[in-house]
């Protein structure tokens, strides 16, 4: 009795087995095929650095790309636009290109901000509360990367709060504006 106690489970796992072959696959019924809209790991890049006609190129590539691509776009703006030199042309390609966020966790939190990453050792990201818009001017106008070679007055938006206050907790975002 105990032996076909037994018997019956290994029997049933056998014809199980079997009926198995390594070679089956189950395959999607279709091919998918995903098309990249817009790409804005550093919205400064291609809303400021490039031209409009330039958009559709940049979103539709990968920041493996962007070197190729939009370098020089990126550096005749900082020259021809800003007025700056080679040194702060090179600097901000350097910082700004692949253009993709970058987030170091090994990094002590606290020291969040844009740009961080690359020119104080930073974490990386931003707070919520970061002026990026008075940050990114001032990296492109203003004394950030060059005191010697400004464009003065262009440093800033002016803005210096958010309208609506964030929230305490998860999304922290403020409603939008209807």
């Amino acid at each position: 009795m105990r032996f076909t106690n037994l018997l019956a489970p290994a029997m049933l796992g056998l014809a199980l087995l079997a009926g198995c072959d390594e070679n089956d696959t189950v395959a999607p019924s279709t091919a998918r095929a995903y098309n990249q809209i817009q790409r804005l790991g550093n919205p400064l890049v291609s809303e400021v650095f490039l031209a409009k006609r330039s958009h559709p190129v940049h979103g539709s590539t990968g920041p493996a790309q962007d070197v190729a691509l939009i370098s020089a776009e990126l550096k005749g703006f900082v020259a021809n636009v800003a007025g700056r030199n080679t040194t702060v042309q090179n600097t901000l390609a350097a910082v700004l290109l692949p253009d993709e966020l970058i987030i170091q966790t090994d990094k002590d939190p606290g020291s969040a901000g844009w740009l961080s990453w690359a020119l104080a050792n930073g974490w990386g990201g931003r707070k919520l509360t970061d002026d990026v818009v008075d940050a990114g001017l001032d990296a492109i106008f203003g004394p950030l990367l060059d005191p010697n070679n400004t464009s003065p007055g262009l440093e800033s938006d002016h803005v210096d709060a958010n309208d609506v206050p964030f929230l305490t907790s998860f999304p922290y975002l403020a409603a939008p504006h209807s």
